[in-house]
């Protein structure tokens, strides 16, 4: 039988064959089988058609050197070839599935008829022949779509508005596009061979640990910075680091790719802290207190440690905004804001819960006297009059006080407690302040 008929008679084992051995390169891992054959039946379906046609003694020579006439035609390994290019297969990996598919031929073919004489010599010549032909129109395909990746990857990192660079594996940077140099408002030359560490970065120790774990894990990792570069630009930035592996599977570089989040972070901050702060005085608003109330109970809990919570409450307040209006109003509780914080330390928190209602979080206060002498101490402060509008505005509070672990056993507890505290107070009189009483579920003064 002629090498032609043979290879369209038995070119389903011969494909099986191919499709095993692409799966053993690494690329080929998540390709399905249309992938793994790719074009081969066609350049093998070609190669038989090549056999039955008759070549004269030149064109066999230049076939054999792999410079078979070009037909103008896209060739099935000239597909293969570029297919493979951008399959992520290197040229070596390309070449040994050439290699593969030449001994898989022959191995079948020498099994079937292991005397080979006459009219099949001069066809396994020219089959050789045909497969150094196919293998030089894939490898030129292959390096054609190459170098316009190449060059389209060129053009986009120019053109990117976004600091792109390369690192090598110790973390220097290889390449950097004119983003990133104007990023750091340096040369292109002078970023090559630097690191973060060299431009005084404050994020430098974190991202340089990122660049440690991308090299090693040969994951991607995203992560994100606060720095003012050189150049002014942005202040909040967020990243993604890529490991660049080689033909053995080691990350022989890191694509760094760097994007200016700061216009973005700081609406999203904003938005967060109007959801969360009152409108008015700026203070942390019902559902922020609850929240950093239940983070300090929790510490307080595990660590063992003392907690407290102030409920104040304005006792004349109604009468301020019916005497001097709204706009007073408002400007007074902005004022008890301020003397508030003024009253505690930066570790306390002060919040709004509504109306006139404010609350104060006291961590860290280890006996009853610390306590209430903070309470006298904001009640002194808002006792002094608040000069609005050229007039004196005069008013008394009522703060009740509840302790942790003595009053309650949960963080809303504890408001409750203090709560009760803070009417029991108001019922005694003008600026008074009472510590709740868990025996009789009542409140007691300091006394």
């Amino acid at each position: 039988m002629r090498l032609a008929n043979y290879i369209r008679a038995e070119i389903e084992p011969i494909l099986q064959d191919w499709e095993d051995f692409a799966k053993s390169i690494y690329p080929a891992r998540h390709m399905d089988q249309a992938g793994l054959r790719d074009h081969a039946k066609g350049m093998l379906l070609e190669i038989a058609d090549d056999l039955d046609t008759h070549q004269s003694e030149s064109e066999q020579t230049a076939k054999s050197k792999g410079d078979g006439a070009d037909e103008g035609q896209e060739s099935s390994a000239d597909r293969h070839g570029g297919e493979r290019q951008t399959s992520g297969f290197s040229i070596m990996e390309t070449l040994s599935e050439f290699r593969a598919l030449r001994a898989s031929v022959l191995s079948h073919w020498t099994k079937a008829y292991p005397a080979v004489i006459g009219q099949q010599l001069e066809d396994l010549t020219r089959f050789h022949e045909a497969i150094d032909q196919a293998l030089a129109e894939s490898l030129e395909q292959y390096a054609t779509v190459k170098e316009m990746e190449t060059r389209l990857f060129a053009a986009i990192l120019a053109a990117s508005p976004d600091p792109i660079c390369v690192l090598d594996p110790e973390g220097r940077i290889t390449y950097a596009n004119k983003a990133t140099a104007d990023l750091f408002a340096l040369d292109p030359k002078a970023i090559i061979g630097q690191s973060t560490f060299s431009f005084w970065c404050a994020f430098a120790p974190d991202f340089q640990r990122n660049v440690e774990k991308v090299n090693a894990d040969q994951s991607t990792y995203r992560g994100k910075f606060r720095h003012t570069f050189g150049s002014g630009q942005g202040a909040r930035f967020e990243y993604l680091l890529a490991p660049v592996l080689n033909e053995q599977r080691n990350t022989e570089a890191i694509v760094c790719v760097i994007r200016d989040i700061t216009e973005q972070a700081l609406a999203e901050e904003k938005t967060w802290h109007d959801a969360h702060h009152d409108f008015l005085t700026a203070l942390p608003n019902r559902r922020l207190f609850l929240d950093r109330l239940g983070q300090e109970f929790k510490h307080a809990k595990r660590n063992s440690l003392p907690l407290s919570v102030l409920f104040i409450d304005l006792d004349e307040f109604k009468q301020v905004n019916d005497s001097y209006g709204h706009e007073t109003g408002d400007r007074l509780l902005s004022g008890v804001a301020e003397r508030l914080t003024d009253c505690v330390r930066e570790a306390d928190t002060v919040a709004r819960l509504g109306g006139d209602e404010f609350t104060v979080i006291l961590t860290g206060a280890k006996q009853r006297q610390d306590v209430a002498l903070v309470a006298q101490t904001i009640i002194d402060a808002l006792v002094e009059p608040f000069l609005i509008a050229q007039q004196h505005v005069q008013i008394s509070v009522s703060i009740g006080i509840s302790s942790y672990p003595q009053d309650a056993s949960s963080a809303l507890a504890l408001l409750e407690a203090a709560d009760k505290a803070m009417y029991s107070a108001k019922e005694s009189g003008s600026n008074q302040m009472r510590f709740y009483d868990i025996s009789d579920k009542t409140a007691t003064n300091t006394a």
